[in-house]
């Protein structure tokens, strides 16, 4: 089944009309267990914690066992806070945190063949297709996976399969893919469906996961001042509603700039932003905006630490935010097995990189200046920039500073993707 949810308004999709639809798909269904898969609270603006609690009272209301195991990836579980504040009122003991070192079974592999031909020769070893192996238990009758359709640096537009083999997908996937999009250019693929990421997670959703009871319903939506507004729902168990979300998501989540921009603030809200790791998404999102010889100033009052777990933190540290030469290099040596052990972070450390053609400066309050420098960034005080830089009173867009300063703001880098149309 497919169903697609449009709204012209500005406002988005009621409530009410993205519960008519959720509760549409549970027609006729005899269910006894089901499991939704929804992303974690970096996702906080997918208004997957609306649909997540929709569908949990629905089904639980019908009788249905209900099991809820949020698409960490690599990121730390979610906390009760987080789970009450998108979530609402779903019971905290019914999150299963996910382990994505631990709690994955195997169930093939991408042919190394295969990623010779779609990464043009860039990549020569095959990828294991792993995954939670609650999605491969037989006891559920239905597993919705949930999410919202974005630009992404990896994948070029996220979710769909991206949130079963990332979300709660295994180490030499999760590792491997980001290093095939950090070594093919996150430049090629971003705001773009059929990236190789892309055909690699089609590739196990072909092969490995087509006789699983999986529902996608996934969202696009913007979120300005805070107020998330869900402008599509996409239901079914087909590629075409990927396709559909990306279409959408194309028009209202890349903001195209005219010309290069020569200083770019970005706002990292402190509820969502706790490490660079999810932090550089301000470096991902605005790298094809801004101009040669720019700046990106990152405002980031809750990024307290590099890696969202401490083995990545380390590598962040030792090797730090050197460019796509340094970090291939460093990657090739023999001694750094630390570094191919965890291809993810170095893919991360590649894309968090300006490679020298802007600079990047962070502004934080619970890391110290030489250890931002120490990872290759600048450092800035962040009560003086926020003093000149104030969330409060700066518009999305183009701001002119009191002194004649021209900078572009950006308050939630997460939600979108912006383009100098000059070099698109």
């Amino acid at each position: 089944m497919e169903q697609f949810l449009y709204s012209p308004r500005e406002e988005g999709l009621t409530a009410e009309e993205i519960r008519g639809a959720l509760l549409q798909t549970l027609e006729g269904r005899q269910l006894k267990h089901v499991l939704i898969i929804p992303p974690d609270y970096t996702r906080f603006h997918s208004n997957s914690g609306f649909i997540t609690n929709v569908y949990y009272h629905a089904l639980t209301d019908m009788g249905c066992e209900v099991d809820i195991l949020p698409a960490l990836g690599t990121h730390v579980p979610v906390t009760q806070e987080e789970a009450a504040h998108m979530f609402g009122d779903i019971p905290y003991e019914k999150f299963i945190p996910h382990n994505w070192r631990t709690d994955v079974v195997k169930l093939g592999e991408v042919p190394a063949s295969y990623l010779e031909e779609i990464t043009d020769g860039l990549w020569h070893d095959p990828v294991s297709v792993e995954i939670n192996r609650l999605v491969m238990d037989e006891k559920y009758d239905l597993i919705l996976s949930v999410g919202q359709v974005v630009p992404h640096e990896v994948i070029g537009m996220a979710n769909h399969a991206k949130n079963l083999f990332v979300g709660v997908g295994g180490s030499d996937m999760i590792n491997k893919s980001h290093m095939v999009g950090a070594v093919y250019g996150m430049e090629k693929v971003m705001g773009k469906d059929h990236a190789p990421v892309r055909k690699i997670f089609d590739y196990g959703m072909e092969h490995f996961l087509n006789q699983r009871p999986i529902l996608f319903v996934l969202t696009v939506t913007t979120a300005p001042g805070g107020n998330i507004k869900t402008h599509g729902l996409f239901i079914g168990d087909t590629r075409k509603v990927l396709e559909n979300a990306i279409e959408l998501a194309q028009k209202k989540n890349i903001d195209f700039v005219e010309t290069g921009i020569k200083k770019c603030v970005v706002y990292l809200n402190p509820e969502e932003f706790h490490s660079t790791w999810l932090g550089n998404k301000s470096v991902y999102r605005t790298r094809m905006a801004i101009a040669d010889g720019g700046e990106l100033l990152v405002l980031a009052p809750g990024v307290e630490r590099f890696g969202e777990d401490d083995t990545v933190d380390l590598l962040i540290r030792k090797y730090g935010y050197r460019g796509r030469e340094y970090t291939l290099e460093q990657f090739e040596k023999p001694e750094n097995q630390d570094l191919r052990d965890n291809m993810g972070a170095a893919a991360h450390l590649i894309h968090g990189s300006a490679d020298g053609r802007f600079t990047i400066t962070y502004a934080v309050k619970d890391i110290t200046k030489e250890e931002v420098e120490g990872v290759g960034f600048q450092a800035a005080d962040y009560e003086q920039m926020v003093q000149r830089y104030d969330p409060e009173k700066l518009q999305p867009g183009y701001n002119t500073m009191p002194d004649g300063e021209e900078i572009y703001y950006i308050p939630n880098p997460a939600l979108g993707l912006w383009i100098n149309r000059e070099k698109f």
